[in-house]
């Protein structure tokens, strides 16, 4: 396995995109109008929107023993991720996730994920040298608490740059969590878990950015629903509106936006150029139905040109 520029710690399964019209009612059927059939989870989206950024990716997580698991892995590589570090689990079935769509962009997932496709302290040991090896290391905060913070504590101690998604899903290890990362991302529910409230204005947002800063990270990134996202750094902030690109599907929109900056700061991007890219990498994939990113150079060149300058 190749030194990697990115290494995404989270879920990994079977995405099934079905959109409709509308969703029917109890006892009512509806046509589907497109399906797509993807490699899914919110850490391989992160991971396959690092590789089309030009990053070398890998990706730390479980799939089954069973034929879904070795399709997934199989297009996981056929996108230029390094799966050499996912576990294969023996008598387990790979994850599923239905995401039904309708013609308004309103989304409802149907997630069948046993508990054995999530990462365990175990697993994470035994991707110790990828984690130590990785520039940077990407935790998607749906994994186990345990598990989460033996990846960051890992990463952190080998002195490379620590990105966490989401809030500490056990708030004993948010502490620890947030003093490992570097860079944290968190929509308005993981902001309300995290500072006791959700942000209603960009005034609020900064707010819980700079409180978030004072814990740990050196860049935070926080939603405003409706609004956009406030960017908080040590000497700087940053509030940045929403894409005015019309929202198809907004399932991916939080991994593109969370990988984007990623690979920006190792490039060497300043916190605002970053914060810049993790919008118009959000404004890329909310066009199309489904999570996985699509994050040519004209797609983001394109959404780069519509963010206000400020």
């Amino acid at each position: 396995m190749a030194d990697l520029d990115v290494l995404v710690v989270g879920q990994v399964a079977r995405d099934l995109v079905l959109l409709v019209d509308d969703v029917p009612e109890a006892g009512r059927s509806a046509p589907v109008r497109r399906r797509r059939e993807l490699l899914g989870g919110k850490g391989a989206n992160q991971a396959v929107a690092a590789a089309q950024l030009g990053a070398r990716a890998g990706l730390l997580g479980v799939v089954g023993d069973d034929e879904v698991g070795e399709h997934l892995l199989a297009q996981a590589r056929a996108d230029g991720i390094d799966v050499a570090p996912v576990v294969r689990r023996r008598g387990v079935r790979s994850g599923l996730i239905v995401d039904l769509l309708d013609a308004r962009g309103h989304w409802r997932y149907l997630e069948d994920l046993p508990p054995a496709t999530l990462l365990t302290p175990a697993d994470v040991a035994g991707a110790g040298a990828a984690l130590r090896a990785a520039r940077a290391v990407l935790v998607q905060l749906q994994q186990p608490a345990d598990a989460a913070l033996a990846a960051a504590r890992t990463a952190r101690e080998a002195g490379r740059t620590v990105v966490l998604d989401g809030a500490p899903p056990d708030p004993a290890t948010a502490d620890a969590l947030l003093a490992a990362a570097d860079v944290l991302r968190a929509d308005a529910r993981e902001t309300a878990l995290l500072v006791g409230e959700a942000p209603g204005d960009a005034t609020a947002g900064l707010a819980a950015g700079r409180k978030l800063v004072r814990r740990g990270p050196t860049l935070v990134a926080v939603e405003v629903p409706g609004e956009g996202n406030a960017f908080v750094w040590p000497d700087g902030q940053l509030f940045l509106p929403l894409s005015d690109t019309p929202t198809v599907d907004s399932t991916g929109a939080g991994d593109a936006f969370v990988a984007a900056p990623t690979v920006a700061l190792l490039r060497g991007e300043p916190a605002e150029g970053a914060a810049r890219y993790a919008v118009a990498a959000a404004g890329a994939t909310v066009g199309h139905p489904g999570g996985r990113p699509a994050l040519s150079p004209g797609a983001l060149a394109d959404q780069l040109d519509r963010i206000p300058a400020g």
